[in-house]
């Protein structure tokens, strides 16, 4: 069994200890959820007695950690034949038009079919930087969300492409299917989302000041039926925005079963359809395309 101490600086005063030590502790442990158990299973403690996963470090804390080899889950991805619809591809960087009903990285329940199978197959080199399990993944896009996604191949390539997407210079397009009609043909949608008080696998929108600030801008590109093609370009990239920021309109993305009525389209009405960024070697911008879902097509 592993064991270590953390020395707690000031800098990391007041923060959670299962973030602390995930924080500090960086790749060499799968997740924060790892930490959790370990802590759940009474192997993180501090001056002798074990510790809650809510319990703030203070600076000059010494958070003692036991971790034995069986604690770690099995990582290794299995490559599998998984066709891959491949828009872009250099030395550094891979652009894929992710279908529906894929999800993007191994998780619990989950492990396999997913892009990053798909991507150890074709690819034999990845960037490394999220650990074993998401090789490649800079970005994630929903399981029922199709279109553009970044892969990166070396790790320089990951660290450039991650700075530009928390700094917000990285522009997204999308383009939803909505319910009803949306009465201005532009305008931003600026709300907070937090997990859902209730359902765990769901956000929702929350009081300034709390959750993560959000920031969604639409443009109207054509209303039919009681449905309207909107243009959508988030500022942020939380968990479920653009559907969530969509529903606190009043304006739900047909097909949602989470967020809006699942039987009035036969999935997901939202495509990432296009991303616009710097070229983590050359810094020149690139803008990367897909063509829209013939489901689309005859709302547009």
């Amino acid at each position: 069994m592993s064991h270590k101490i953390l020395s707690v600086s000031e800098e990391d005063n007041d923060t959670r200890v299962d973030v602390y030590i995930t924080r500090t502790l960086g790749e060499t442990v799968p997740s924060r959820m790892f930490i959790k158990r370990l802590i759940d299973a009474g192997r993180v403690s501090l001056k002798g007695k074990i510790i809650k996963a809510q319990y703030k470090v203070q600076a000059g804390d010494q958070i003692d950690i036991d971790i034995a080899p069986e604690d770690y889950p099995d990582e290794r991805i299995k490559p599998e034949a998984i066709p891959l619809d491949i828009l872009y591809e250099d030395d550094e960087i891979i652009a894929i038009n992710k279908p529906i009903a894929m999800t993007v990285h191994p998780a619990s329940g989950n492990y396999g079919g997913t892009l990053v199978n798909a991507l150890v197959h074709h690819f034999g080199t990845l960037s490394d930087v999220n650990g074993v399990r998401r090789p490649g993944i800079v970005h994630r896009l929903d399981r029922e969300t199709s279109g553009v996604i970044l892969v990166a191949k070396t790790n320089m390539a990951h660290a450039r492409l991650a700075k530009q997407f928390e700094t917000h210079t990285i522009e997204k397009k999308y383009v939803a299917l909505v319910e009803g009609e949306v009465q201005f043909d532009e305008g931003v949608v600026e709300a907070s989302i937090g997990r859902h008080p209730k359902y765990h696998d769901m956000r929702c929108i929350v009081p300034k000041g709390d959750g993560k600030a959000a920031v969604t801008y639409y443009t109207v590109i054509k209303r039919s039926k009681s449905v309207t093609a909107v243009a959508l370009f988030p500022e942020t990239g939380r968990t479920h925005q653009l559907r969530v920021h969509m529903k606190h309109i009043g304006h739900p993305i047909m097909g949602d079963e989470n967020y809006g009525n699942k039987g009035i389209f036969p999935r997901l009405a939202l495509h990432a359809q296009a991303i616009f960024f710097e070229h983590p070697r050359t810094k020149s911008p690139l803008e990367l395309s897909t063509p829209l879902p013939v489901e689309f097509l005859p709302y547009l």
